[in-house]
């Protein structure tokens, strides 16, 4: 197979934990025969320095026109002051829009080798495999924004097809797993959530009768997610409570560093990035953690190159690895050496024999 990836460094650590992705890519390709040609552009906070737009023209076509696109991190305090005109989010926001991906897979399971790096008990993440499926062109972070002197506003707005095309992608991921769907509103107090909650049940009642649906309130889910979170399977939300829960969920996997992410439409192209930030405290130090863009990689194998083969080879590599002991700063037992981003990303290529 030949394919084109563009790829997006971005900004702080993305450049750095992209260079790990795209050697395990490389290797991938080796291994398999394949051809993977990747191009680099410019986005996010590095594209506002280079001309003053964080998704230009130049970038945005070559994504266009690519089989995938993978992205970094971008954002930053040299971006985010409170009078900024331009914001690396901005063309972030553009992107997802302009590629039609309005569906975010974000996979969350434990590394049996990783179970002592979360905070909860061992009990309580044992067997803990879920599925967030978060809207993600929609919602307030694409509605009307006004500000003046003494207000700010942020409207929230969710249509009706855009509620049955994401319940759609999340009932037909729970009925490849367990068949069990979870959505999760604020129907008791928001207007949106009430269309949201009516929606989902027509959807499923009439089109998935074989997966089983439950409603929760999002701050029901927050605490569940921490007090049983083996009982989720496939949880689908809306855009903003999405962006939130997923951060949470993290936790149960031990570090926003192991999380992979994959953006989705109606073809097979999509956008797939791991779920941190640029964390710009540790950017250029060499000591980010690669895993969560290498299963972002593993997860543009599967979804849109259809290379399923490939993807759990590279699973399997990463699973092997962090049971050997290849741990970053953010995982790392106490008393024990932190591997570096190169250094983990040497072990994982090790493991999957590319090294």
């Amino acid at each position: 197979m030949k394919a084109t990836i563009a790829v997006l460094g971005g900004d702080g650590i993305g450049p750095e934990v992209i260079t790990e992705g795209l050697r395990c890519l490389a290797a991938i390709g080796r291994q398999f025969g394949h051809e993977f040609r990747s191009t680099a552009l410019p986005f996010g906070g590095a594209a506002i320095e280079a001309c003053g737009d964080p998704l230009p023209e130049s970038t945005l076509q070559p994504c266009l026109a690519a089989d995938a696109v993978l992205l970094g991190a971008i954002g930053g305090p040299k971006w985010s002051a409170p009078d900024a005109k331009v914001r690396p989010e901005q063309g972030l926001l553009r992107l997802r829009k302009e590629l039609g991906v309005y569906a975010n897979l974000r996979p969350v399971s434990l590394f049996p080798s990783l179970i002592d790096t979360s905070t909860l008990k061992a009990s309580v993440l044992e067997g803990v495999d879920l599925v967030f499926v978060r809207e993600l062109t929609g919602g307030i972070y694409f509605g009307e924004k006004r500000r003046d002197a003494t207000t700010a506003v942020d409207v929230c707005t969710y249509s009706v097809a855009e509620v049955e095309r994401i319940t759609r992608v999340a009932a037909r991921l729970a009925r490849q797993r367990r068949r069990k769907l979870t959505s999760i509103d604020k129907s008791n107090v928001l207007e949106t959530s009430r269309l949201w909650r009516e929606v989902v049940t027509r959807v499923v009642q009439q089109e998935f009768a074989d997966v089983t649906l439950d409603h929760m309130l999002v701050d029901s889910a927050a605490m569940h997610l921490i007090r049983r979170p083996r009982d989720f399977d496939v949880l689908v939300t809306e855009n903003m409570f999405g962006d939130i829960l997923t951060d949470e969920a993290s936790m149960l996997a031990g570090s926003l560093g192991l999380l992979p992410s994959a953006s989705l439409g109606e073809g097979k192209r999509g956008l797939y990035e791991p779920i941190h930030g640029s964390a710009p405290d540790i950017a250029g130090r060499g000591i980010a953690n690669p895993v969560g863009t290498i299963l972002s990689v593993a997860m543009l194998l599967r979804h849109s190159l259809g290379l399923e083969a490939e993807a759990d080879s590279l699973e399997r590599a990463v699973g092997k690895a962090l049971a050997a002991g290849a741990r970053t700063a953010d995982i790392a037992a106490t008393g024990t050496r932190a591997l570096s981003t190169r250094e983990a990303g040497d072990s994982i290529l090790a493991a999957l024999g590319g090294h």
